[in-house]
């Protein structure tokens, strides 16, 4: 008995540690969930740290720092599709150092600011640097973001003190602006445009000294772009004006173009001869055509290097939209992007020889031109981008299409039949009373004779009623007669 009852008594004992047992994984567990709610709002913190939400306020306190700032609108698809995006630019800018602050604004809600900046549209990303505001016009991704931030934060003009950080910016840039010598009226000019047109690139100084001994200057002190394998030297009585020189020399010779790349080309003044390939499916045809686009911009470089850039394009889709028609795959188009005017070879392109004549003929205006932006142009354009986005809604959501121009277009159609019918009847109405009209006329017009014979008639009647009256009467009254 003493046994069992100290075994009886060790139960209880058992039990608690059994159930603490069972206990401390839901401990543990609410410990983890705390730590993670914690950890949420460490995170919510710090996101709202690095973009920072900004009202009207914003434009007393700008001037002290430089501001990286997305003016978006709640309804705009392309802003919620930047919202992660930028989020990552301001995480970036954060954790790299970088003085530039990240901001968002709602620019419906403070138009006011957004007309004071000049927004026009959304989303629009501008850099605020004191008294000037830089517009983002490159592609919607992080790197390039944070690169044109960094970039234009800086200084315009960027010191290269030796060889080895020469040689550095060399490697790292395919396009090179530096001004080689001391003081001057040309540094000055420099330092001005450089200002103007960072948005695009880098412009750096340096003495002659860092120069390797394969470049030779004619004199000092000279504006150098290193690019293509080459070097070239602005010349003021050849190339103009020097914000128009760097403008047109701040891309290579030859690159691959996209929607973004023909945007900026279009700011150079610049025709845009371009090879239409498609890289995905590539042919014998289309690598001969690039190659020979590739030869032009290099081996042509002094005569055409002035009025036309070079590249090739991965499909037709967007030439076809810009042009509204049809290019073939692969084939050759030089776009005037300035006046919306584009040529066509009138002949396929076989040869150098022929690709050289084709870009001659356009130069000297022998070449047929089409498009343009005239008003029968810009009708078209409507029309067609109507036509492109009724057909893109539909495609990307045929219910949706439906609802959005099906229902108008039935209400359309019963008002349309509502206004015929209406019209119908009422003229049937019409009619119906002309014709009763005319009735009721001839019959009065009946009725006139009959009343005249009717008087005429009137006595001879009234007699032989006056007869039948002494026919009917008794024969008493005959008989006392």
């Amino acid at each position: 008995m003493q046994r069992n009852h100290s075994a009886c008594s060790d139960r209880p004992k058992i039990l608690l540690v059994f159930i603490s047992c069972l206990m401390f994984p839901f401990g543990a567990m609410a410990k983890v969930k705390a730590t993670l709610v914690c950890a949420g709002l460490f995170l919510c913190s710090t996101v709202l740290a690095i973009v920072e939400e900004l009202d009207d306020t914003f434009k007393d306190t700008r001037v002290d720092d430089v501001w990286l700032v997305d003016f978006y609108a709640p309804w705009c698809g392309y802003c919620k599709k930047l919202e992660p995006i930028w989020y990552d630019v301001g995480a970036e800018l954060k954790s790299s150092g970088s003085p530039v602050r990240v901001g968002k604004m709602d620019g419906t809600a403070y138009s006011g600011m957004s007309s004071e900046f000049g927004v026009r549209g959304y989303p629009t990303i501008k850099l605020l640097k004191g008294d000037l505001a830089y517009n983002y016009k490159g592609p919607r991704t992080k790197d390039d973001i944070v690169e044109f931030a960094n970039r234009v934060a800086g200084p315009a003009v960027r010191a290269l003190p030796s060889k080895q950080m020469f040689d550095h910016m060399m490697k790292r840039h395919d396009v090179l602006f530096v001004y080689f010598g001391g003081e001057s009226p040309l540094k000055e000019k420099y330092i001005d445009m450089a200002a103007e047109l960072i948005v695009y690139t880098y412009f750096f100084s340096a003495s002659e000294d860092v120069l390797p001994e394969s470049v030779t200057l004619p004199e000092l002190p000279s504006v150098v772009v290193f690019k293509d394998g080459a070097y070239f030297t602005y010349d003021e009585y050849v190339d103009g004006g020097l914000s128009s020189w760097v403008n047109k020399e701040r891309f290579q010779s030859y690159l691959q173009i996209d929607g973004f790349t023909l945007y900026e080309l279009g700011e150079t003044g610049k025709l845009v001869a371009i090879a239409v390939i498609d890289e995905k499916d590539p042919t014998e045809e289309s690598g001969r055509l690039k190659t020979l686009i590739q030869r032009v911009a290099k081996e042509y470089r002094e005569h055409f290097n002035r009025d036309f850039q070079f590249g090739h394009m991965d499909g037709n889709d967007y030439i076809n939209s810009l042009i509204m028609g049809e290019v073939s795959v692969p084939s050759i188009i030089i776009l005037n992007t300035s006046n919306e005017q584009y040529f066509l070879p009138s002949e396929p392109v076989e040869t150098l020889e022929q690709l050289v004549h084709f870009i001659n003929s356009v130069l000297d205006g022998s070449a047929q031109a089409q498009g343009g932006d005239g008003m029968f142009q810009r009708v078209k354009r409507v029309a067609f981008d109507a036509k492109s986005t009724i057909m893109s809604v539909f495609r990307s959501s045929p219910v949706l299409g439906c609802f959005l121009f099906g229902l108008p277009l039935g209400v359309i159609s019963l008002m349309c039949y509502g206004i015929c019918t209406a019209e119908s009847d009422d003229g049937q109405e019409d009619m119906e009373l002309m014709k009763r009209e005319d009735d009721e006329e001839e019959d009065e017009e009946e009725d006139e004779p009959r009343q005249a014979s009717g008087e005429l008639e009137g006595p001879e009647e009234d007699g032989e009623n006056e007869e039948e009256e002494e026919q009917e009467k008794n024969p008493d009254d005959k008989k006392a007669d």
